[in-house]
């Protein structure tokens, strides 16, 4: 029954992924508009002022396909984020896309890193990995279209191409597999069905020996 519950429609599931895909396109518009460029303000790794991209990179994008190509699959994953694991989204969202931004910033290559590739790829292992720990069938399910979907991302976890953020990815990655594991307790969890005891069962002890229950007899009594 708690499991239903948690499985029900709220206005989240809509209301987050269409602000974050607005605010993504209003920045960049704002730079085409008045000729603006954002791009000093991604993480730039072991540098102090690049520590700032850890919370704006993600709005930020080179180019219109860049955005495009990440405006539809952070929509569908923040959906089902908020969806299925609605009680811890707001944590895996905002913590895990920080601590992303850090590791990002000690782990890549100096030069600036901009896109929100980075909490796409968390969404992607927390949600695909939350369902093979929990092993509840519906998030299971959910899982594998996650893979069906988005599945040949993984190879851009790895050094392909130099000017794809793999370390953002991989970032995102680690920690989305992170998170699924620490959270796992939190939400929706596989249920454990309780059998009840027969008749019979109560024939026996905790041991299985033979123990059927005592008949008290009333007293008799003699009437007048």
């Amino acid at each position: 029954m708690q499991n239903d519950n948690a499985l029900s429609y709220h206005k989240n599931v809509l209301w987050i992924p269409v602000v974050a895909i607005l605010a993504i396109w209003i920045i960049y518009w704002i730079e085409i508009r008045f000729g603006y460029n954002f791009n000093s303000y991604g993480i730039l790794p072991r540098e102090i002022k690049g520590l700032r991209g850890v919370f704006f990179s993600p709005f930020i994008h080179s180019d219109a396909s860049h955005l495009s190509n990440n405006s539809v699959p952070l929509f569908v994953l923040l959906a089902s984020l908020f969806y299925f694991y609605k009680t811890i989204a707001h944590k895996v969202l905002i913590y895990g896309t920080l601590l992303s931004g850090l590791i990002c910033w000690g782990i890549a290559r100096g030069s600036y890193h901009i896109g929100a590739s980075g909490t796409i790829y968390l969404l992607f292992s927390f949600i695909f990995f939350s369902g093979i720990i929990r092993k509840h069938y519906r998030l299971i399910a959910m899982s594998l279209v996650v893979i069906f979907l988005y599945g040949s991302m993984i190879w851009l976890i790895l050094p392909t191409e130099d000017r794809i953020s793999w370390e953002g990815h991989l970032s995102g990655f680690l920690v989305g597999l992170l998170f699924s594991y620490l959270y796992r307790k939190k939400g929706i969890i596989k249920e454990q069905y309780q059998f009840s005891k027969s008749e019979f069962d109560l024939l026996f002890d905790e041991n299985g020996n033979f123990s059927p229950p005592k008949v008290v007899e009333e007293p008799y009594e003699d009437s007048e």
